[in-house]
């Protein structure tokens, strides 16, 4: 395995292995104003949401590695204290992109980027009108990381106004992940497109699992089973009665199986099809 000490490492190296690991990110569409009136959008994927009472979101623009050198977007967000964050799904993708060109001071990259410009309801900066969610935000804080190149500045954003284009609600009018279609940001030049990996995952929350140590040793110990799997068969409150086993058994006599290795095939196609409960059913037989 290569080891990596960050303080041994060209920060533009270690840059390169940070994004590629830490990924997919979010990314932040900041639109910010200067002193002057004069409006900025550009990119960042050094973001998310921390709080939700108050709702509170943080972005990081970063010093730049080659020559230490801040960007507009943090110079803006000192001088006004507000910003409008807008998310990125696949329809403006490239545009995002474009805009995060390092274009001179006072050029306007809404323009550049064929961005249409939309006031705001609560704060001075514009929104992205192509964005299909908006926040409006003051900030409460910038918390410096560091003075070098490559170093952080965390912009921590208090949500005053959301706005959400309402083709991306479901019926109950809450926001449908497919409609919306969002982007995220990994290493180099890559992006992924969430809607395509999208897979459910049973919350533990609502409801309390065994826990793989409560698996039977054959099956913990598995050499086909992954751990993927046994957290799947461990994420149960109640294993299958004997009598609905016996039933599957006798209505399913091709998963009967006398080697172990066998039985924990059929359990793991059962696995892929998360039928949890069918895999249960084949182990326990």
């Amino acid at each position: 395995m290569l080891t990596i000490h960050p303080k041994d490492t060209p920060t533009a190296k270690l840059h390169g292995y940070l994004l590629s690991a830490v990924a997919p990110r979010p990314i932040a569409l900041a639109s910010t104003i200067d002193k002057d009136g004069k409006p900025n959008v550009s990119p960042f994927s050094f973001f998310n949401v921390f709080s939700a009472n108050p709702p509170v979101l943080i972005f990081s623009p970063a010093r730049r590695v080659r020559d230490n050198t801040t960007k507009h977007t943090l110079e803006n967000a000192k001088a006004t204290k507000e910003v409008v964050i807008n998310v990125v799904n696949h329809d403006i993708v490239h545009q995002t992109s474009l805009s995060s060109t390092e274009y001179g001071q006072g050029v306007n990259e809404f323009e550049k980027a064929g961005f249409s410009m939309l006031a705001s309801e609560k704060v001075t900066p514009f929104r992205v009108k192509e964005s299909p969610v908006q926040f409006e935000c003051k900030v409460l804080e910038i918390k410096e990381l560091g003075n070098q190149g490559g170093a952080g500045n965390l912009i921590i954003c208090e949500v005053v106004c959301m706005h959400i284009d309402e083709s991306i609600l479901d019926e109950n009018g809450n926001i449908d992940q497919v409609k919306l279609d969002l982007v995220a940001r990994a290493g180099g030049s890559f992006y992924s497109r969430a809607k395509d990996s999208f897979f459910e995952i049973p919350k533990p929350i609502l409801q309390k699992g065994i826990g793989v140590d409560a698996l039977p040793a054959a099956v913990r110990n598995s050499n086909v089973l992954t751990g993927n799997n046994l957290g799947q068969l461990a994420n149960v409150e109640l294993l299958p009665k004997e009598s609905d086993v016996n039933k599957f058994m006798q209505d399913n006599p091709q998963y009967m199986a006398s080697k172990i290795n066998e039985k924990h095939k059929f359990a793991q196609e059962f696995l892929q099809k998360n039928d949890v409960e069918g895999a249960w059913k084949v182990l326990l037989s």
